[in-house]
């Protein structure tokens, strides 16, 4: 079982104008749902722990995950809102988000919610967390407190998908960063959020310091030029796939929903497993992972690619 905590929300894409205003389109979303509907339609066993509005967008989430066969028994119900993320493209293809969040149901994840996280069978044997679910309150020392309960003996994944448009101050971006890498197992993160945090810096550099406090895994992805990892085995790198990219939306969360996927069916879901990877192992795994994602860049609005898609 992987449990994945995090926000839930609705993406609204821009359809383009009209003469009165614009036509939007709204689909589920928020980075950590994605993660949770890949690995659910890559044949694994997930459950999501977070907040979710009971009004008619929450529903709406809670009937995703439930007909995706995501177990929705560690969700908290709340009365607050459901978060919008509009989403525009830039000219270089790039996602544009606008959130209207403050307050919102991902905001409503109190300590307490941790007793049915412990007492949920089966146990969970690997936990993912990103985004910005991690730097905001009450929510993100919720998630902090699961982790430091259960980095020892469960495998933790992190992405920290930086969203600056909801936490504008990067140095509390890096701050947690700071604080997962020494309990993180396997550690994600794209180019284009290490541009934000360490502008300039070199990736090999950035990654021989997280290995160094850590963690076991580093993987960072590379948008169009593929992506690399680095272990205490040594430095692979995967070619990219290419596809005619109709959005990048959700490429990311497939990325990570095929990395633990694949790393669950080689039995190596677990704390060892992933500090005791083979590069061999890992390049197969960052292979499979980069094909998963170029799926997704082929369809609009996080369409994740299911089981027998990807080989």
């Amino acid at each position: 079982m992987i449990v994945v905590s995090g926000e839930a929300l609705m993406d609204v894409f821009d359809q383009g104008s009209t003469a009165t205003g614009h036509t939007l389109d709204a689909r589920i979303g928020g980075s950590p749902l994605n993660v949770a509907i890949g690995l659910a339609r890559l044949a694994q066993p997930v459950r999501f722990f977070g907040g979710i509005s009971r009004g008619f967008l929450g529903e709406r989430l809670m009937a995703a995950m439930q007909a995706e066969s995501v177990d929705t028994s560690l969700v908290q119900r709340t009365d607050a809102p459901t978060t919008l993320s509009l989403v525009g493209v830039r000219p270089s293809g790039v996602p544009d988000y606008a959130f209207y969040s403050h307050g919102a149901a991902e905001y409503q994840l109190p300590l307490s919610a941790l007793d049915a996280v412990a007492a949920a069978q089966p146990a969970a044997q690997a936990y993912h967390f990103g985004s910005y679910a991690m730097v905001i309150e009450p929510t993100g020392s919720t998630q902090r407190a699961l982790v430091e309960r259960e980095h020892l003996r469960s495998v933790i994944a992190y992405d920290p998908n930086v969203r600056a448009n909801v936490e504008p101050d990067l140095a509390r971006w890096r701050e947690v960063l700071d604080w997962m890498v020494p309990r993180t197992h396997l550690l994600k993160v794209s180019d284009e959020d290490l541009g934000l945090l360490y502008p300039g810096a070199p990736l090999a550099e950035l990654a021989a310091g997280w290995l160094k406090a850590g963690a076991a895994l580093v993987v960072i992805t590379r948008g169009g030029e593929g992506a690399e990892a680095w272990s205490a085995a040594g430095h692979v790198k995967a070619e990219p796939v290419k596809v005619d990219v109709i959005d990048t939306v959700g490429a990311g969360d497939t990325f990570q929903a095929m990395l633990l996927t694949a790393l669950n069916e080689m039995g190596l879901l677990t704390p060892a497993g992933v500090r005791g990877l083979t590069t061999e192992q890992t390049a197969c795994i960052l292979a499979l992972a980069t094909r998963a994602a170029a799926i997704t860049c082929s369809r609009r609005g996080a369409d994740l690619p299911r089981r027998g898609e990807v080989s």
